[in-house]
């Protein structure tokens, strides 16, 4: 009798993935003070969400710490790309610390707009995730104004001085159909809401969420290359699963996945977070290419070029 033809095994690969332009200036700072300045360079916090990115730095003298109060007097501190409050920086001049500020110049502009709306004496409703950097960060901006709303269902538990004098911000890595849910239900209950400027999600977690909904519903499986702290890349699991992926999963590494997932699939669907290097999702493409899945198409949804010049300490010396 024939062999039965075996259906075909292919991997979608999701583009944009990966670096954005505020994560590869946060870790090339870091990168230009060990050069310029020797190690050890402390840097408050990850620099970046990821933790092959972390030990990276650290095994080239990089220290990293929690807080300002870790660092000993006088020495070079970077903050990371989530940002910090005035608090910490006012902490840091204190102490005589020499500071590079790796804030992603997209979070700069959150904290802008927490200040201007602060300024006109408006309560600030900033949706995001509680403990997270760069939601303590800009919050630090305005604490005796701004409010964290979780969820959706969070809105219901604001209570404001005025519902005529209300604004909103969000975390820049949320989900952005979830975070438009939140709007809404904020927006119910108060019709008069002021938005930002612009929108606060960042252009690259917007990116890497249209390319996953893109392919997810073509695949069984999609597996998202990022840290389990990482909030952008936990969100592109979520997206991947509610774009209609059979199963979806968060791997730092290849060395994560489980061959038990590959039961049943045809095509495998892959993507990164804003925080991962290209050589992890290589690593995972070379896994799966051993374990039949060799067959590679990229899945482009738009073209990313933006870059971000160096924080000003390290120009000068560029």
């Amino acid at each position: 009798m024939p062999e039965t033809a075996q259906p075909s095994r292919r991997v979608l690969l999701a583009s944009p993935r990966g670096y954005c332009a505020g994560v590869d200036r946060a870790v090339i700072a870091v990168e230009r003070a060990l050069e310029q300045h020797g190690a050890p360079v402390y840097v408050r916090k990850q620099i970046v969400h990821n933790t092959h990115v972390v030990r990276t730095l650290e095994r080239r003298g990089a220290i990293f710490v929690d807080e300002t109060d870790e660092v000993p007097e006088g020495a070079l501190v970077v903050f990371s790309a989530h940002g910090v409050s005035p608090a910490v920086h006012a902490e840091a001049a204190q102490r005589g610390l020499r500071t590079i500020d790796a804030t992603c110049p997209l979070v700069t502009k959150v904290h802008n707009e927490a200040r201007r709306f602060a300024s006109q004496d408006l309560d600030i409703l900033l949706i995001g995730h509680a403990g997270h950097e760069e939601v303590e960060g800009t919050a630090g901006e305005a604490p005796e104004r701004i409010q964290l709303v979780e969820t959706p269902d969070g809105a219901a538990d604001v209570a404001v001085r005025d519902p005529a004098r209300v604004a909103w911000l969000s975390q820049t890595t949320l989900s952005v159909d979830e975070t438009l849910q939140t709007v809404a239900r904020l927006r119910e209950r108060f019709p008069l809401l002021i938005d930002p400027p612009s929108d606060d999600i960042c252009y690259a977690t917007q990116n890497r969420q249209v390319a996953v909904k893109q392919l997810a519903g073509q695949c069984e499986l999609v597996l998202v290359v990022g840290s389990r702290n990482s909030s952008n890349s936990v969100r592109l699991v979520e997206v991947a699963l509610e774009s209609g992926a059979g199963a979806s999963y968060l791997v730092d590494d290849a060395t994560e996945i489980s061959a038990d997932w590959l039961a049943g699939v045809t095509t495998v669907g892959l993507t990164s977070g804003a925080s991962v290097p290209e050589e992890l999702v290589d690593g995972v493409l070379h896994w799966l290419a051993a374990h039949g899945f060799a067959d590679v198409s990229e899945v482009r949804s738009a073209e990313e070029r933006l870059v971000f010049s160096l924080p000003k300490e390290l120009r000068s010396s560029a």
